[in-house]
């Protein structure tokens, strides 16, 4: 319990969006949609780089 809140809220909603993500993409491209599959994919590791981008912005003001 002490590791999601030292996580936070909003961190956690994100890391839960990008595994919702990362199912979606896995199932469009196992049912035969690949194309859709790899572009829905690729906002995983998007949306984790804008969490980590805003993790090092925070800590650099402090």
């Amino acid at each position: 319990m002490n590791f999601f809140k030292k996580l936070g809220t909003a961190n956690l909603f994100m890391l839960i969006l990008c595994a919702v993500i990362i199912l979606v993409a896995e199932y469009l491209f196992l049912s035969g949609d690949q194309m859709h599959g790899l572009f829905i994919g690729l906002w995983a590791p998007t949306l984790l780089g804008v969490m980590i981008y805003l993790k090092l912005v925070r800590d650099g003001r402090e």
